[in-house]
């Protein structure tokens, strides 16, 4: 366990874990967003911004997309995704929401997974309309714990709030930027027809394999610090202790949104 401090929005550091232990996002909604598209993947260029270490990219480049570009400005995060074994065609390049470094109309569909949250809105929103091409898609999505389906889930994340009553979570993927999102976006010069999809799914994850996960988180590191964390991690390994496998349940949501 590192003791030092991470920094508020800041991965370096966590991208091994990132890598390692987050999940996949619901294939059930990516098909639906492939089908929003309005032409095959196999005629249409996809940009995933934020993208990490290429989860989501990489879900996007095995549905067949003409070309996948993953934009990240994270170097650790950057090298992880593009020396994944399954990295497959995707393109990695340096870049943010607010200045992808994209040609314009560029794109059929552009993406940010899990990432949004730590954009400006009115900046991103703008490079997006940049990027696409008329009747592009943007597509913001989350893939939070649906810790109710899990009794040892709620008590850790229980435990979490006793411990930083005051924390302000960016986006969890349930609360933040996601509670206004269908408005902003309504509002926003730059898109149209805002679609709301979401869907389960669950995984058996090991012991590691779930605290991993916690691992890999920003915002809460940086707010309760390196002991604090290392407190809580202890207390969620004690909580599952004796489990060989702890049942997730993932909600993906995601806003589809058109360009105009």
């Amino acid at each position: 366990m590192s003791t030092e401090t991470v920094k508020h929005g800041d991965f370096t550091g966590l991208a091994k874990d990132y890598a390692q232990y987050r999940p996949a996002y619901s294939e059930t909604v990516l098909s639906a967003i492939v089908g929003l598209i309005g032409k095959p993947p196999s005629q249409a260029d996809a940009v995933d911004v934020g993208a990490g270490t290429g989860i989501w990219t990489r879900m996007l480049a095995r549905r067949s997309f003409r070309s996948v570009i993953a934009v990240e400005p994270n170097a650790e995060m950057r090298s992880h995704g593009a020396a994944a074994a399954d990295n497959g065609p995707v393109l990695w390049i340096d870049g943010s929401a607010e200045r992808t470094t994209l040609a314009d109309s560029s794109a059929d569909l552009l993406s940010m997974a899990s990432s949004f949250h730590w954009a400006d809105f009115d900046t991103a929103t703008r490079e997006f309309h940049r990027v696409l091409r008329p009747d592009g898609h943007f597509v913001a999505l989350w893939n939070p714990r649906l810790i109710e389906a899990n009794p040892l889930l709620v008590r850790i994340e229980e435990r979490l709030r006793d411990m930083s009553p005051d924390m302000k979570r960016v986006s969890s993927g349930r609360s933040g930027i996601t509670a206004t999102l269908t408005e902003r976006l309504w509002a926003c010069p730059y898109f149209d027809d805002i679609v709301y999809l979401e869907g389960r799914h669950t995984a058996d994850l090991s012991v590691e394999h779930y605290l991993g996960a916690w691992r890999s988180v920003n915002d809460v590191q940086a707010q309760l610090g390196p002991e604090r964390f290392a407190d809580f991690l202890a207390f969620a390994a004690d909580v599952l202790k004796g489990e060989r496998l702890v049942r997730t349940t993932y909600l993906t949501r995601a806003w589809v949104a058109r360009r105009v």
